[in-house]
């Protein structure tokens, strides 16, 4: 009744839900602690929420005390906006790399690969400094700018990899019907690829959503502040507000975690194909 299981393959498995739970973990506790009284936080952390303790006063300061629904917009534009772009430039890009040959190709894709190499957190005072003299300190502006040339070198890398992949035929038979080079890549390359872009765009995605490094340096305000930085007002220097700060980061983690859902199976095709690639 019961296959019998390779030992290599059973410590493949165990090592990955090994993981998976460790993973987990730290999600489940914020969501489970957010819904208790803090003496049931610190009583009981690992504790589900009885009658006793269960509790929304994290939720109700959050919502009624910060502005929550503005960090949350501020988050969503610049996130959804630089993802966008990210995802133009970056197919544009390695539309060009993989398909076209040209002086300094291997140059400008060692440039982006150079990227990817070096943290863009090494040259924040260059780029605090750029930001200034451009009077964009407090702007979103400054944080699109600065996630697009982030998440750029990954985009291109990943995105030509796959384009390479796709057939010299099919793009030589849509030439030969007269398909201009945009449609090719519009309505041939793009569609092809959407297990890459979904891939890019998620690992882009949690790094912009979760960053506090920038919105730190660059748009500290109360009207440009992200929801990351926005939890922040619920940590003192004396003294910390955990059901503030669990409620609000259970909130901030609701998007990253749809999005995962709804591109979850991109992503695994994206990843498992780029392996075997």
């Amino acid at each position: 009744m019961f296959k019998r299981v390779a030992p290599s393959r059973f410590f493949v498995h165990v090592t990955l839900m090994a993981y998976a739970v460790l993973a987990l973990f730290p999600i489940l506790l914020v969501l489970v602690n957010s819904f208790k009284r803090r003496d049931a936080i610190f009583d009981s952390p690992l504790a589900l929420p009885t009658a006793e303790t269960f509790s929304l006063v994290g939720y109700v300061k959050v919502l009624e005390q910060a502005n929550v629904l503005n960090y949350f917009s501020n988050s969503l534009i610049v996130t959804v906006v630089s993802l966008f772009f990210i995802l133009l430039f970056g197919a544009m890009a390695a539309w060009a790399l993989s398909e076209y040959r040209f002086p300094g190709n291997r140059w400008l894709a060692l440039f982006f690969a150079f990227g990817i190499m070096v943290p863009i957190r090494l040259g924040t005072v260059s780029i605090l400094k750029i930001m200034v003299a451009a009077d964009l300190v407090n702007t979103l502006t400054a944080l699109i700018l600065v996630y697009i040339a982030q998440g750029l070198p990954l985009a291109v890398m990943i995105l030509s990899e796959f384009m390479a992949q796709v057939p010299k035929e099919l793009k030589d038979a849509a030439r030969c019907d007269g398909i201009s080079e945009y449609s090719i890549f519009y309505h041939v390359i793009l569609p092809l690829i959407r297990p890459a872009l979904a891939t890019v765009a998620v690992f882009t995605m949690v790094p912009i959503w979760n960053d506090l490094w920038f919105p730190l340096i660059l748009a500290p305000s109360d009207q440009t502040a992200t929801i990351t930085l926005g939890v922040q007002q619920f940590v003192g220097q004396y003294s910390t507000d955990w059901n503030g700060v669990m409620s609000s980061l259970t909130l901030a983690m609701v998007p990253v975690i749809i999005l995962y859902a709804l591109f979850s199976r991109q992503l695994i095709r994206g990843i498992t194909a780029g392996a075997v690639k």
